[in-house]
């Protein structure tokens, strides 16, 4: 009888014990949520993190900054971008993106109780996506996955909603009249799972974090490729209708931006993308030029009319992206600048011909143009003129150290995009305004930021 009772009394408190946590986790919850009306009067700011810096679970410490930039280079050149996929049933619809998916990380969490999530940043795909228990063929994960019985708030959508409406990567189970979605990467990776709703909550620096609610989410219980076990899934960040930023398109009234810290630096120093308010760009220094709206919605298309390196002007033709206007993407995912090859022999022809330094060749074999670094190795200056806005870039955006004495140009000749990479990027403030559809830049120490 005493057995009994003090199994009894085991079994109520465990019950007590876990019922207070569950109120503890929807107290926490509810606080959280209660920011969601709150931070659209002045924007809210999230670390970005490169995948080589010391703050990333990817970072290698017996690594140099060279060897560091090296490997991002590489995945740079592993990049495809496609548009369609002519196999595809109307059944298994799928779209392929960047292979690389993104070299900067977002700490987020999903569902209620918040469940953390380190998962890659990608301008180059919209669905925000995570492993999900039950993992039916997954790739080995660092961290618990997220198990979606746990979260009081997660929903499955159904066929007929406008949230799978929403979804070019959508198909139905009839089964279950519930949503599912396939998306294949360029390099075959990919990610199958349902179609819901929960709450994803975000890190915002200097304050509480940020709760937003009935978030479109995809729960991957298949995903395979080459895809990390320190990383968690994908925050899609693009021009979709799906992404993080579409579908804080209201509150944040179209407007990020994002400064990029120099990712060899040893310091820790983490980039920032900043929504809202906080993503506006102003003051003295600013140019902007206008985006260009085209399929794949995903992509923010601009027009890049010339470079000039010095005085001397290249005008930029390519129908890589068809005829018109759109001509190329920027992207925050990829590291090298990427152009057809025509033009791209040009510019370093022109390049070539202002410096008076030892021509050497690229330890990997990716990047053609390489010199010894050397008292007499100058960099010309070289402005990137789009329509409307001229970008004057510095030093470390147009070259970068390969190897203790090699500096190699961060630009690369290629048939099948043309890509405005993140080394391009560095030390701007680059914003982006969906609804006027206009991105901007401005000079900026982003390790100020």
């Amino acid at each position: 009888m005493v057995i009994q009772i003090a199994i009894v009394y085991s079994y109520v408190s465990q019950r007590i014990l876990k019922m207070a946590s569950l109120i503890f986790a929807t107290l926490l919850s509810l606080l959280l949520l209660s920011n969601v009306n709150a931070y659209p009067k002045d924007g809210f700011t999230i670390d970005l993190i490169h995948r080589d810096s010391p703050k990333s679970p990817f970072y290698n410490s017996a690594e140099t900054s060279s060897q560091r930039m090296r490997n991002a280079i590489r995945r740079s050149a592993r990049s495809t971008l496609q548009f369609s996929n002519d196999d595809a049933s109307p059944n298994s619809p799928q779209s392929f993106i960047t292979s690389n998916r993104g070299e900067y990380l977002m700490n987020i969490s999903i569902g209620t109780p918040p469940v953390p999530i380190l998962a890659i940043a990608d301008t180059g795909s919209d669905l925000i996506w995570t492993q999900c228990n039950p993992c039916e063929d997954c790739y080995q994960q660092t961290s618990p996955l997220f198990d979606p019985k746990e979260s009081s708030t997660y929903r499955k959508v159904s066929c007929s909603s406008s949230q799978c409406r929403a979804l070019e990567d959508a198909s139905c189970s009839t089964d279950e009249n519930t949503c599912s979605y396939t998306i294949t990467y360029g390099d075959n990776s990919y990610t199958k799972g349902d179609v819901a709703v929960d709450t994803v909550t975000m890190g915002s620096s200097g304050r509480r974090p940020v709760s937003l609610r009935n978030m479109i989410i995809g729960c991957g219980h298949e995903n395979t490729g080459t895809f990390d076990p320190a990383g968690s899934g994908i925050i899609g960040l693009g021009g979709g209708s799906t992404s993080l930023v579409s579908q804080l398109r209201k509150s944040i009234n179209g407007k990020f931006s994002y400064c990029l810290v120099p990712f060899t630096s040893e310091t820790g120093l983490t980039s920032k993308i900043n929504f809202g308010t906080n993503g506006i760009v102003s003051g003295d220094g600013v140019v902007s030029t206008s985006m260009v709206k085209k399929d794949p919605a995903t992509y923010y298309f601009l027009n890049l009319e010339a470079i000039s390196v010095g005085s001397k002007k290249i005008q930029f033709t390519s129908t890589i992206f068809g005829t018109g206007e759109g001509n190329i993407v920027i992207d925050s995912g990829t590291t090298l600048t990427l152009l057809p090859s025509n033009f791209y022999y040009e510019l370093e022809s022109v390049v070539a011909s202002t410096i008076k330094a030892e021509r050497v060749q690229d330890p990997d074999g990716i990047l053609s143009l390489c010199y010894r670094d050397s008292s007499s190795f100058k960099v010309p200056d070289i402005t990137v003129h789009f329509k409307g806005g001229d970008v004057k870039l510095g030093n470390l955006n147009t070259f970068v150290a390969v190897s203790e004495d090699v500096s190699c140009f961060a630009f690369a000749a290629n048939e099948q995009l043309t890509i405005f990479g993140n080394l391009a990027q560095m030390n701007f403030l680059v914003g982006y305004d969906t609804v006027s559809g206009t991105v901007s830049f401005k000079k900026t120490d982003c390790s100020q930021m």
